[in-house]
């Protein structure tokens, strides 16, 4: 086989293969076709190796940390060694903590509590709501939204003017993600970075859509922490991140109370309790840590590393081509976009369909090709309000369009895939999008519960 032919092969198959690769779907239109997993962005397939990985392990499972028992202490070495691979994967320097969490939220939500006394937050209007919202929970935080960028120069300088212009000039964080999960479009977080650190303040990153596609090295990005979500790094098994700097996690209070952050409790003589909190990443871990999460998040880390980065973004590379030509052909599709049409971005499109309903087509998509996308706001309001240039009281709900077939609503549809996705599960949705354009749905659809359904009367 040629060189060109083999190239030419390794774009068709994915590169790792994943759970539900060959689950057969119906169609409302008879028949079953293979079901095209489009939605990576919201959670992504499990990896086959992080299946295989925890099926092995399941029947070792036991408690972890103070146990006795040889599956106590295998389960424990294994958690704690699932730590240290997240850590080299993710380029902690010595001193970093790697905090097992439930999910990129849980994690934000983890660094907000531990934030110290009057710490202002700045934080781009255009992100996911899990790094727009933890900080308002804190009624002694400050929180600056800074307006959606529309270069990532611009992103720079406006955050270097806000920070500089903060007054009192005390502790502060920048809060930023890498990939929008909106258009998948890259941020300029080294950038970001050296600004926040040359105005005295941290930055956390929000790496839930950019991990799964592309290295995250802290100490190489100079990022304080990063937080991101098994589920989208091909390890859906209820587990997250939160990694970087000790210091803050340190002097806060636990996030949970109870055993396991807990080095010692005693009763005083006054009737109450003496608490000695740990000072290590047990300290915001308490009760039985997810251990098969952990697990699952590191099997991940290392298919990917094995797979090479280079590799794997070159060929998602391939798709995103694929995917922007073969929607730039169709002059009723309109792609949302902040940096431009040219902007580098990982395997994530969001865009609209003149004449056409969101919902409207994310059903079509699924009921008559088999093909799984996502439609509304995708928790991120501003953001889309933003894209799709509409007022703030305009409707529109995550998840839940308003408006019957037809009709337009605020909500946008969403395309995302990864080092999972067969070429032909792209073509065969560039395929649907041409069809439904040019010759219309096949059948009728509904509003059901605020969601657009086949109509099966």
């Amino acid at each position: 086989m040629s060189v060109a032919a083999v190239a030419a092969d390794r774009s068709v198959c994915a590169p790792l293969p994943v759970l539900g690769r060959d689950v057969r779907v119906p169609l409302v239109t008879g028949g079953e076709v293979d079901y095209a997993a489009l939605d990576y962005a919201a959670s992504a397939p499990a990896l086959q190796r992080v299946w295989d990985d925890v099926a092995a392990y399941a029947p070792y499972y036991g408690s972890v940390h103070r146990g006795a028992g040889y599956l106590s202490q295998l389960s424990t070495d294994l958690f704690e060694n699932s730590r240290r691979t997240i850590a080299d994967f993710l380029g902690c320097r010595a001193d970093d903590q790697v905090v097992f969490t439930r999910s990129t939220t849980d994690s934000l939500n983890l660094l907000a509590a531990a934030l110290p006394q009057d710490t202002r937050v700045f934080v781009f209007e255009t992100e996911h709501h899990a790094s727009l919202l933890p900080w308002e929970q804190r009624a002694d935080v400050a929180v600056t939204y800074l307006n959606a960028p529309r270069t990532p120069r611009q992103a720079v300088d406006t955050l270097e003017k806000a920070l500089a212009e903060r007054e009192p000039y005390g502790p502060a964080l920048v809060c930023v993600t890498g990939a929008s999960n909106v258009t998948g479009e890259l941020w300029p977080v080294q950038e970001l970075a050296t600004a926040a650190h040359a105005h005295g303040a941290r930055i956390v990153l929000d790496a839930a859509q950019l991990v799964p596609h592309h290295p995250v090295d802290l100490a190489e990005l100079d990022v304080d922490w990063v937080a991101f979500s098994g589920h989208k790094l091909y390890a859906p098994f209820g587990a997250g991140v939160l990694a970087g700097r000790a210091d803050w996690l340190q002097d806060a209070a636990p996030y949970l109370a109870g055993g396991g952050a807990s080095r010692k409790v005693s009763r005083r003589t006054d009737g109450g309790v003496d608490i000695e909190w740990h000072t290590t990443a047990a300290r915001h871990e308490a009760g039985s840590p997810n251990v098969i999460g952990a697990y699952a998040i590191a099997s991940a880390c290392q298919a990917l590393t094995e797979a090479g980065f280079p590799e794997l973004i070159a060929r998602e590379q391939e798709l995103i081509d694929r995917v922007t030509a073969g929607l730039a052909e169709v002059p009723e599709v309109q792609v949302l976009s902040l940096f431009g049409a040219d902007a580098a971005r990982v395997g994530v499109l969001s865009f609209v369909v003149e004449g056409w309903n969101s919902s409207h087509f994310a059903a079509a998509l699924s009921a008559e090709y088999g093909i799984g996308v996502r439609d509304g706001l995708f928790c991120a309001h501003p953001l889309v309000r933003t894209l799709l240039g509409s007022e703030p009281q305009d409707p529109g709900e995550c998840g839940a369009p308003e408006a019957a077939p037809g009709e337009r609503s605020l909500n946008a549809i969403r395309v995302s895939f990864g080092a999972g996705t067969p070429r032909e599960h792209v073509d065969r949705f560039l395929r649907a999008v041409k069809e439904l354009v040019t010759d219309g749905a096949r059948w009728n659809y509904r509003t059901e519960d605020g969601r657009c359904v086949p109509d099966r009367a």
